[in-house]
């Protein structure tokens, strides 16, 4: 994403930032070739580069300054011409270009070969500070010959060759030899101690293959057959016993829900099985008395021995009545509580899909009406991206083969691409009356199931056009007041500002038309910093000690 230079910013805030990194206002100093000098200072073997440091800036128009790259590793290295038999002091400032990071241990070698002439080597075992190796070389032959530096570093090894380079016979050759070159006048000065104490990178820019899109509004959704309503297959009440489903809990194919216990017959309910117990109950104690009441009347033989015989057996049924209300009324209770079936109607709700449970529209113990919503679940591992595409847009493209696509939140960009993780699933023929906008459906990996459903997404979906072109990375850019800019290394500590003219956005990437050249190199997280800066004035102070 472009950073946006808020010129709502005040110069007291500027300065109290640029004070904080450690500012230096002292003249930019160029980077060249070993066999070349500038008028930039080299460091003084008293001092290290440190917030802490007091010493400024010594200026010796005879010093050298040199940025190279490996693999693995970032050198900047100021040292003086090389003369027989004196001291030439290094500075060389290490940097993992992993994450940006100082090299914070190891040794490292300063070696001299060819011309002819014995190898020549001066280590330092150690830096004097995490970042800043300071070997000192003293050569024993004049000459042109080879420098190399070489780390060796717990899980790191690299050597910076840095090419041929002369020494001297005396120091009076090495002036003489040595012309003196003006510095950048619009560089800006961004130390090394600062860029180790921040969020800061850099990229050589290079080309690459760009593809042209059209942008569209999206919703990230689940698949058709990766989501599932669940409904109430029968009205009744919710079991409160045992445990209950979690918004977020992974679900197998089949696995239980929960329970419901629905009504017994009709508008049963628990108050309906209550009275019919009660009723039993009563008419037990009626045919219970009748009974003993001609009992009575028998003894006295006041009444015939068939009407006893016809209470007894009325007694009897009675009885039955009650026992079964009772059995109905207390399993009806207990499915309740426990969500035990046994041998009521009770209805066990299964997950009809695999996948994560988004929501739950029910309460444990509640109770719910035939069809009533109750669970929806959706698989997140592959996802739908539902694009709407422009009417006045549906003719650049013929077959939609990807996309890439922004999410709020997110700071990287996602892509969609047959030959990767997706494919296309539907581009619409019908064109929505309201929207004027027809539909292009995509199915893609969510893996790490960041995504989530519901999302509204910035689109761009590929016409099918490419060109091979200089591209940055997005976030090297800042948006200025309108235009495009981005910050060019120079040398190790120096910078540039370029205004650009920018083409194609693919994913991450932009094309620059005019601005930048393959194999310069850019700043691509921390050119806010370096914009800061070139803003602060000199009164910010000094960090650089040499």
């Amino acid at each position: 994403m472009k950073q946006p230079f808020h010129t709502t910013l005040t110069m007291a805030v500027l300065l109290a930032i640029a004070t904080s990194l450690g500012g230096c206002d002292a003249p930019h100093r160029r980077d060249h070739d070993p066999a070349r000098v500038d008028d930039h200072a080299d460091h003084d073997d008293a001092g290290d580069h440190g917030a802490g440091a007091s010493e400024e800036h010594a200026h010796d128009p005879g010093a050298i300054a040199v940025t190279h790259f490996t693999d693995l590793t970032e050198l900047f290295v100021e040292y003086p011409a090389l003369v027989v038999g004196e001291e030439s002091a290094f500075a060389a400032h290490l940097t993992r270009l992993d994450n940006f990071r100082p090299v914070a241990s190891g040794r490292l070698t300063v070696r001299l070969s060819g011309g002819g002439v014995p190898a020549e080597t001066f280590s330092v075992a150690a830096p004097s500070v995490p970042g800043i190796f300071r070997p000192v070389a003293r050569p024993a032959q004049a000459g042109r010959r080879r420098l190399q530096l070489a780390l060796e570093a717990p899980g790191l090894s690299a050597v910076h060759d840095l090419g041929v380079v002369t020494v001297y016979t005396d120091t009076q050759a090495a002036t003489a030899a040595l012309p003196r070159e003006e510095d950048a006048a619009d560089a800006i000065s961004f130390l090394k101690e600062q860029q180790w104490k921040v969020e800061f990178a850099t990229a050589e820019v290079g080309t690459r293959l760009l593809r042209e899109s059209i942008a569209a509004t999206a919703v990230i959704r689940a698949r058709s057959d990766g989501e599932a309503l669940v409904s109430a297959p029968a009205a009744g009440h919710l079991v409160a016993g045992g445990a209950f489903p979690r918004i977020g809990a992974q679900l197998a194919a089949g696995e239980p829900l929960t329970v419901i216990a629905p009504r017994v017959a009709g508008d049963v309910d628990v108050a309906s099985l209550v009275l019919a117990a009660q009723r039993a109950r009563y008419g037990l104690e009626l045919a219970s008395g009748e009974r003993q009441r001609l009992a009575g009347l028998v003894a006295q033989e006041a009444a015939p021995q068939r009407r006893l015989h016809e209470a007894a057996s009325a007694e009897k049924v009675a009885r039955a009545e009650l026992e079964a209300a009772t059995r109905r009324l207390e399993h009806y209770r207990r499915t309740l509580e426990t969500g035990e079936p046994g041998e009521s109607a009770a209805v066990m709700v299964h997950a009809p899909i695999a996948g994560q449970l988004a929501e739950i529209r029910i309460t444990p113990g509640g109770f719910v009406q035939e069809g009533q919503a109750m669970f929806h679940i959706v698989q997140t591992g592959r996802l739908w991206l539902e694009a709407r595409v422009a009417e006045a847009d549906l003719g650049r493209l013929s077959q939609p083969t990807g996309a890439w696509f922004e999410v709020d939140g997110f700071d990287r960009t996602f892509q969609i691409s047959a030959e990767s993780n997706g494919k296309l699933v539907a581009f619409g023929v019908v064109v929505d009356p309201l929207s004027r906008t027809a539909p292009v459906v995509f199915e893609f990996d969510n893996t790490s199931e960041k995504l989530r459903v519901g999302a509204f997404a910035a689109a761009h979906i590929w016409t099918g056009a490419q060109q091979q072109d200089t591209a940055i990375p997005v976030q090297a850019l800042i948006d200025e007041a309108g235009q495009d800019i981005a910050y060019v290394m120079l040398g190790g500590e120096s910078f540039e500002r370029r205004v650009l003219r920018l083409g194609i956005r693919d994913g991450a990437y932009v094309q620059v038309k005019s601005g930048l050249a393959p194999g310069e190199r850019i700043v691509t997280r921390g050119a806010w910093l370096v914009r800061l800066a070139a803003a602060s004035p000199a009164e910010a102070g000094h960090g650089h000690a040499h």
